[in-house]
């Protein structure tokens, strides 16, 4: 968040830098406003460049084996074009590098989610799933284990057929 800061104060120095240089190449004809509103326009374009980039920043910079599994667009009234040109503000990504199965329980497995947004930290969650009666029970305060492998506190919530981190988990 620093550093995109940093970056928009630059763009607006940029900005008003080129208005400057344009002034100075035009004899000083310009109107003396100019300068301050190519600054502030740097600045609106730059944090509008980091909000719909900000989605294909992270998903490139997620190790092998993190799959992204849905996203949520956002749209806004404070943000017109967002109307228009929704932009990602936060995804869930399976680790199906560290998806776990049970033999004794072939229908179930147990993944890692990668929650991100674009104003909060990552967090991460393991999630139990039962891909043969499409139902999942996120176990954040932990599980308890009978003696067959199964979780024997899970609250399942029957998931919808289409639920696209239920499909990755199951085909995967």
């Amino acid at each position: 968040m620093f550093v995109e800061l940093i970056a928009t104060v630059f763009a607006g120095i940029a900005c008003a830098g080129i208005v400057m240089v344009a002034n100075r190449l035009a004899g000083r004809r310009l109107p003396r406003w100019l300068m301050p509103v190519a600054a502030g326009a740097g600045m609106i374009a730059m944090t509008i460049s980091n909000e719909y980039t900000w989605f294909d920043r992270t998903a490139d910079r997620l190790p092998e084996g993190v799959e992204i599994a849905r996203t949520v667009q956002e749209h806004g009234w404070l943000r017109p074009w967002t109307q228009i040109w929704p932009y990602t503000k936060r995804f869930v990504a399976v680790d199906t590098g560290t998806l776990r199965r049970n033999p004794a329980l072939p229908g179930q497995r147990m993944a890692d989610l990668y929650f991100f947004g674009r104003w909060s930290p990552v967090n991460q969650a393991p999630m139990l799933f039962d891909c043969t009666e499409g139902r999942a029970a996120l176990l954040i305060d932990g599980a308890a284990f009978a003696k067959d492998g199964r979780v024997a506190d899970a609250d399942w919530e029957t998931m919808p057929d289409d639920d696209p981190i239920l499909r990755r988990v199951c085909e995967g």
